[in-house]
């Protein structure tokens, strides 16, 4: 209880002198006709934005700081926030916390760090999107409102799932599902919002057929309630689903259903719908070999970024995508060209991501700090609030000493699995070097079915020129060297090599890596995004997923044992 007198009446203070500083530059009564904020709220909204400043400056100004008041900042930020103007929307949320921490109004509290969380991360700052969406979910659950809980939690699986926490993020998801049909956001638009994001956690799993599954409905109910966002982002979902499985005039399909509906309807936050829009369909002509196509709809999104659109994920995969484009037609001066911007974003990309990563981790123990330090600063010096800083400072002691404890275990884990894996990549070595007398003993194997015989011997054939490796190494690319049919080899590959077909060739991939990457140093050097690529990997996030699935390490840590290894036996 004393975290939150603190949380309500110690951190806004100097917020509040700020504020009444400002409320002295009263407003001009006459030019305004004394309006009320809600009538101010209207104005702006209706203005054109050269007419806005002097109904902003009224209500930034307004003498009575009162409930209504915060009320109409949180409604005007949800307005700047749907026009895409964060940093005038984090300014008035900025005021409706203000006046909400006087009055303990705990929903104006967490809907506006939540909003504020929503523009941090429209504008790539994932570390201060994912502070704002810790503070909204300690206060709902301080008051234990299930619903804001959902709300924000449904917002923080957005920033694990950039940060690749994806077990966690799923975690969060089934919950939501589970509690969804007892809140009042059942068959709502908040209801859709919700499935669009979980959808986006399935997504980045590659779960497709949960995909399709929650799209349905979402698109049903979206159509329900006339909810255009709604239609326009599940739309795109199917869309990439069906890139991604190859079945591409389907993807065609629901991606210009959405474009149709952003073309002919007045749709808030249009960037990243537009954006993802133009990157699929790009992706879906350049898989066809249709490159100028592909580099007329990448023109649509990088003719029309500002400076601070670079740093945004969609933009980044754009600048590579036309890389390949132009690598594809032997322009090779544009393709170096745009290859050399996608390096350069993506790098400071990975550096954004690698600190919110650390933040998920650290979140807690900096809460817990940062108390102790607004305690300091306060200069609270009753005993009773010395024994509350103690008792802090021991818990924070304590937690270090759990982490640090558990950061030990888990690195003698790794190396553990570390030496087991270099003891089977030996294996596999012996196993390359004893291949002739594999050959033989495969001979001797009964097969009745010829077709099967002539199938697996093509699949030989393909692991032998490494086919694998390819990005468009599919079952039906593979069906088609193998002169069969999808069924039948997916069958086949069953029954014979004891996985199915995704199975098998990732595992064929991580098995190649793992000993390339051990006898390669320069391989070793490359980055985690360029390796993945390498091997036939769409993303570094596909490829890490399979590798510690397969390894139980991450691909940096096997590298760094590796180099380690090098450097023992070179002193």
């Amino acid at each position: 209880m004393l975290r939150y007198i603190f949380f309500f009446f110690v951190l806004p203070v100097f917020q509040v002198a700020a504020l009444y500083a400002q409320d002295n530059q009263k407003i001009n009564s006459t030019e305004l006709g004394d309006k009320t904020p809600q009538e101010l709220v209207d104005l702006i909204k209706k203005a054109t934005p050269d007419e806005r400043e002097k109904y902003e400056t009224g209500l930034l100004n307004y003498p009575h700081q009162d409930l209504a008041t915060a009320e109409q900042y949180l409604r005007v930020g949800r307005f700047f926030y749907g026009k895409e103007e964060f940093e005038k929307c984090i300014r008035y949320l900025d005021k409706a916390i203000v006046i909400a921490r006087e009055l303990q109004e705990y929903k104006i509290i967490c809907y506006s760090y939540t909003i504020k969380g929503n523009c941090y991360l429209r504008e790539g700052d994932n570390q201060k999107a994912l502070d704002a969406y810790y503070i909204a979910l300690d206060v709902a659950k301080s008051y234990e409102d299930l619903e804001l809980q959902m709300i924000t939690n449904s917002c923080l699986i957005l920033v694990l799932q950039r940060m690749n926490q994806l077990d966690k993020a799923i975690g969060i998801s089934e919950r939501i599902l589970k509690l969804i049909d007892k809140t009042s956001f059942k068959n709502t638009r908040e209801h859709v919002r919700i499935l669009t994001t979980i959808n986006d956690v399935y997504l980045n799993a590659e779960h497709y057929d949960s995909v399709l599954h929650y799209a349905e409905k979402g698109i049903a109910l979206s159509k329900h309630l006339d909810y255009k966002e709604g239609l326009v982002d599940l739309y795109i979902k199917k869309g990439m689903v069906f890139y991604h499985t190859k079945q591409y005039d389907k993807a065609f399909k629901y991606l210009l259903k959405a474009e149709d509906i952003i073309l002919n309807f007045d749709i808030e936050n249009k960037f990243f719908p537009k954006t993802n829009i133009n990157y699929f369909l790009a992706s879906c002509h350049y898989e066809q070999k249709e490159y100028d196509k592909a580099i007329a709809y990448l023109d649509r999104t990088l003719d029309s970024i500002e400076e601070t659109d670079l740093d945004k994920m969609p933009v980044i995969q754009s600048h590579l995508l036309m890389a390949n484009c132009y690598g594809e037609k032997k322009d090779l001066e544009k393709a170096l060209y745009w290859h050399n911007k996608y390096l350069e974003l993506n790098e400071e990309y990975q550096k954004n991501k690698d600190k919110t990563v650390s933040k998920i981790y650290t979140a807690e123990a900096e809460k817990l700090e940062n108390e102790i330090e607004n305690l300091k600063s306060d200069q609270i010096a009753d005993k009773q609030t010395k024994t509350y800083v103690l008792i802090i400072l021991i818990i924070v002691s304590v937690a270090f000493v759990f982490v640090v404890f558990n950061y030990r275990k888990k690195q003698k884990k790794n190396t553990v699995l570390f030496q087991d894996l270099m003891q089977k990549i030996e294996v596999l070595e012996l196993r390359e070097q004893e291949e002739g007398e594999q050959k033989e003993e495969v001979k001797e194997i009964i097969i009745d079915d010829i077709k099967v015989d002539e199938v697996l011997k093509g699949l030989s054939k393909l692991e032998a020129t490494e086919y694998f490796l390819r990005s468009d190494c599919s079952l039906g690319s593979i069906a088609k060297k193998t002169k069969t049919n999808t069924t039948y080899l997916s069958k086949i590959i069953k029954m014979y090599k004891g996985k199915n077909f995704n199975s098998y060739i990732n595992e064929l991939r991580i098995d190649y890596v793992l000993r390339r990457l051990k006898n390669d140093k320069k391989f070793r050097s490359f980055s985690i995004v360029s390796i993945a690529k390498e091997i036939g990997y769409k993303s570094d996030n596909s490829f890490t997923k399979h590798f510690k699935a397969k390894t139980g390490l991450n691909p940096s840590y096997y590298i760094k044992k590796i180099e380690h290894m090098e450097e023992q036996l070179q002193s």
